[in-house]
């Protein structure tokens, strides 16, 4: 017994070698390409921040203080926050609307499939570019508007209007990649369900409500996070389009972190932004889960 005991240790104690020879290549790139950047941002968060090691000086809290008493931003995080709500609901309920219609059998289902997909592998730089182009002032949609009699818009121009052309486009850019994830979802859900609803008289409500949305849980907790990294991360759209502007009414955070450091070359102080920017992801999809996880 006792032989067999520490034979079984043994082979426990060989698994775990093996596991961590394995596991270890994978540890020192996550290490090197994750963490190591990670700690550095938040060093450099407190220092002035500079191109060479000897240029960098240590100065506490100062700039923390500077982001909360700076009135752009403030305004930038105010942008940032209409953004990713007014882009991740419409990314989450419009994809999954067309992938229970795309989950049924008709004619063209595979064209449909294809041409909703087609914008999630479009580049969002050359997406932006042809955004900017359909908006500019003397653009498609303005000659479209005029031709029905409305008065052409200054989409790009107007402080009111701008920040929905870029929540157009991120929503056009994540729909594909959503609608195929729930897609993948709902052809999980085993389909005795819908047979075993529709004998005890369900109606087409009532099944998505009661089968539908509970067997999604897991795949609306995967796109809920990805889509809401995906819009606290936009820059394309903001660098392509509209540059922040007019009057930094499209100003997001991963932008303003960007011109602070590369434009401002105020190191220290983007380093502090960026590190607001990755406890606020933080939060978020801690919130997300948390959520999820109580209601299941």
């Amino acid at each position: 017994m006792k032989n067999t005991h520490s034979s079984r240790r043994q082979l426990l104690d060989n698994d775990a070698i093996a596991a961590w020879i394995f596991l270890t290549p994978a540890l020192i790139l996550l290490g090197l390409f994750l963490l190591w950047p990670i700690a550095y941002l938040f060093y450099l968060s407190f220092t002035t921040g500079s191109f060479t090691a000897a240029g960098v000086r240590l100065v506490g809290l100062r700039n923390y203080w500077r982001l909360m008493l700076s009135p752009d931003f403030w305004q930038v995080l105010g942008n940032t926050a209409y953004f990713t709500i007014a882009t991740v609901i419409p990314s989450l309920v419009i994809p999954l609307g067309l992938a229970v219609l795309l989950n049924r059998a008709f004619a063209l289902r595979g064209i449909l499939r294809t041409a909703y997909f087609i914008p999630s592998i479009v580049s969002l730089v050359a997406a932006g570019l042809g955004f900017r182009w359909l908006f500019q002032t003397e653009g498609p949609i303005n000659v479209f508007l005029n031709l029905i009699g409305i008065e052409p818009i200054s989409w790009l121009g107007s402080t009111f209007w701008a920040m929905p052309v870029l929540i157009l486009l991120s929503i056009w850019k994540q729909l594909g990649f959503n609608m195929v994830v729930f897609l993948a979802g709902l052809q999980a859900i085993p389909s005795s369900r819908y047979e075993a609803a529709e004998l005890d008289g369900a109606n087409s409500w009532q099944q998505f409500w009661y089968i539908t949305l509970p067997g999604l849980r897991p795949t609306l907790i995967f796109a809920t996070v990805t889509t809401a990294i995906f819009t606290l991360r936009s820059f394309e759209q903001v660098y392509v389009i509209t540059g922040g502007g007019p009057l930094n009414s499209t100003n997001l955070l991963v932008y303003y972190i960007y011109d602070q450091a590369f434009a401002q070359f105020d190191f220290g102080y983007a380093a502090a932004a960026a590190t607001v920017l990755l406890a606020v992801t933080l939060v978020l999809v801690y919130l997300q889960l948390k959520t999820w996880g109580e209601e299941g």
